[in-house]
């Protein structure tokens, strides 16, 4: 466990020495607060309603290209440039670095979601707000994020190129975002069914709504497991091939 918390620090260091954490915070908040403030089609003053459904609806879809940007160098960079070998060389094995960069990403975006709070401070401030459901809505955010993360490891661990990398991802994520929800809809009996439970909106939803029900964890846990797995059978494949 010391060795992840190493590699973890490592990589989250490597994103503010970047800029890259700095550029994340920016635009994420930019987009955020504009959509939940100032837009004048749907932000909380137009609702009226003490409720951050907006931020969270905006930071489902904002997560959902921004994760794959983050993640798209964490394998692909280190193979083209060779550090990867020099870091499977040392006393760590495929899954603890797999792990230390995943805990690295999503404490950035843990980090980023802090500095949302003060929009749940003014909300409250205005007006008698669903505390349960603003707590279950940043679960679900980062539930949603460790999901993205995993996806973008698991394209990030198939090639050494950045952009092909972040395709893929986008390319995966968009079955769970999108595609999994039309076809649920258009598809009966268990076949729809299992296409719905595949659909990671109708999961977010559930739990941002302030319903944090097992099928759920159960849901976001397994695509986390699944993505990071898959991750470490490409890189151990790849030293076997070495």
């Amino acid at each position: 466990m010391n060795t992840i918390w190493i590699i973890t620090q490592r990589e989250l260091r490597a994103y503010f020495d970047s800029l890259t954490a700095y550029i994340t915070l920016i635009l994420f908040l930019g987009l955020t607060g504009f959509f939940t403030w100032i837009n004048a089609d749907m932000n909380i003053f137009v609702r009226g309603q003490a409720s951050l459904d907006v931020f969270f609806n905006i930071a489902y879809w904002t997560l959902f290209f921004f994760i794959p940007a983050l993640t798209m160098r964490l394998l692909a960079e280190e193979k083209r440039s060779g550090t990867i070998e020099w870091l499977l060389t040392r006393p760590v094995n495929d899954h603890q670095v797999i792990l230390g960069k995943f805990f690295a990403t999503l404490l950035l975006i843990i980090i980023t979601l802090i500095f949302t709070l003060p929009y749940y401070i003014t909300v409250a401030n205005l007006g008698n707000i669903d505390h349960g459901a603003v707590i279950c809505g940043y679960l679900g955010l980062i539930l949603l994020s460790g999901a993205y993360i995993s996806i973008g490891i698991f394209a990030s661990s198939i090639t050494n190129n950045q952009i092909v990398s972040f395709l893929i991802a986008i390319f995966i994520g968009i079955f769970f975002h999108w595609l999994f929800g039309i076809l649920a809809s258009n598809s009966a009996g268990w076949l729809g069914q299992t296409l719905n439970y595949l659909n990671i909106s109708m999961h977010f939803e559930s739990i941002s709504r302030g319903v944090i029900d097992t099928k759920d964890l159960i849901y976001f846990l397994s695509i986390i497991f699944l993505g990071l797995y898959l991750a470490k059978v490409s890189l151990s494949k790849r030293n076997i091939i070495d």
